[in-house]
């Protein structure tokens, strides 16, 4: 199976925001391809966008020396223009508000690189910054979010593709307001993460969304991070992709569902014909 991890930040070893040189990129790829992951989008976490930049620049020195590894595919920006209110292990200081403008100043001159970014399409001026990145191919997921299900649905039609991790740092689901999580179970076109290691989602959830969501709009990612042992938060994945795909078989999930939301339905959204 050829793995793609759309969403991933680092290994037990290095993670992203610890990388300041193409060269420890270039580790973090070699690392996470020993686990039998083929390409990878690396994502960064908000921060100030000098740093950002900083760091967006060594990815793609990175992508033009990598010869060994996994692949890196390109750059998954986690925000900064997210709901504070649904932060979960991310640093909010670092969020910003949507502005067209410092989206340029953010990606300018990386927007080959660039594959996707997300957002909070409820904050006023994000259906502003989602139909910009639609405009320029750059893929917009919905999360880190409070939407109510109109206000995702809103996002949906401005363009965006994508929910970051369902479930996780965003709207549940309520009787009454379905919210941006039940929109990405009712939208059968929009892209959804599942994060499948067993804490972030309940596995009876877990199976029950391989029933409802068309299959073919179904990505598993790892959402991996350096685990720091002093948080007490719920932090990002400690396991790869490959062993998510595991469990998800030991689950007795369909393995054709789970071949397409570790392969081929990360391929199609990134329009990857081949590695």
């Amino acid at each position: 199976m050829s793995l793609i991890d759309i969403h991933f930040h680092g290994t037990s070893k290095i993670d992203i925001k610890d990388a300041e040189s193409p060269e420890q990129i270039l580790l973090i790829a070699q690392e996470y391809g020993l686990t039998g992951v083929e390409g990878f989008l690396i994502t960064l976490y908000p921060s100030n966008i000098n740093f950002m930049r900083k760091t967006l620049l060594n990815i793609k020195k990175a992508m033009l020396y990598q010869k060994e590894g996994a692949k890196i595919l390109g750059a998954y920006l986690e925000g900064p223009f997210l709901n504070p209110e649904k932060a979960g292990a991310l640093d909010s200081f670092y969020f910003l508000k949507p502005d067209v403008d410092t989206l340029q100043k953010l990606i300018e001159g990386f927007e080959d690189i660039v594959k996707v970014i997300t957002v909070a399409p409820e904050l006023k001026g994000a259906l502003k910054i989602i139909e910009k990145c639609t405009e320029t191919g750059i893929i917009i997921s919905m999360g880190h979010s409070d939407a109510t299900y109109k206000e995702a649905q809103e996002g949906f039609i401005a363009g965006a593709q994508l929910i970051t991790h369902l479930f996780n740092a965003m709207r549940g689901i309520h009787h009454r307001e379905l919210g941006i999580a039940g929109f990405g179970l009712i939208n059968q076109e929009i892209y959804i993460e599942l994060i499948g290691d067993g804490k972030h989602l309940n596995d009876n959830l877990l199976q029950w969304i391989f029933q409802v969501k068309n299959p073919e709009r179904i990505i598993l990612v790892s959402d991996m991070v350096k685990q720091r042992r002093e948080k007490q938060i719920l932090l990002g994945g400690s396991m790869s992709l490959k062993n998510i795909v595991d469990r998800l078989k030991y689950l007795n999930i369909d393995e054709q569902k789970i071949k397409l939301a570790a392969e081929k339905n990360p391929k199609r959204l990134l329009k990857i014909n081949s590695l």
